[in-house]
């Protein structure tokens, strides 16, 4: 993890009008991590748009840390069997005949 790509915990808050204590509940339910150097916490960058969904749930849609765990734990698991769901496609591609050829094939039938 490069420096540069860590976000001080401090002027994320400031910056987005939240709380720390919102910032450490979301460490301690394993949500986020957060990174301490000199005292100071930091979250890496590549967690920031995590982040701003996790803040948008809590104080837009009012939604308590266990819907929040819940949901992302739903929107990880849809994105895994997106995933797999293009693999098993992209396998079943290898197996099945060429579509022009089932073109001619049906035509052919007529």
């Amino acid at each position: 993890m490069q420096p540069e790509s860590l976000i001080a915990i401090d002027e994320l808050c400031t910056n987005h009008g939240i709380e720390i204590s919102f910032i450490s509940s979301l460490q301690q339910n394993g949500l986020i991590k957060i990174t301490t150097i000199k005292e100071s916490g930091f979250i890496d960058a590549e967690q920031l748009q995590k982040l701003e969904k996790i803040v948008r749930f809590y104080y837009e849609f009012n939604i308590n840390l266990e819907g929040i765990e819940t949901i992302i734990h739903l929107l990880q698991r849809i994105t895994t069997l997106q995933d797999e769901i293009i693999m098993l496609r992209n396998r079943l591609r290898l197996h099945e005949p060429n579509e022009n050829t089932i073109f001619r094939t049906n035509r052919g039938n007529l």
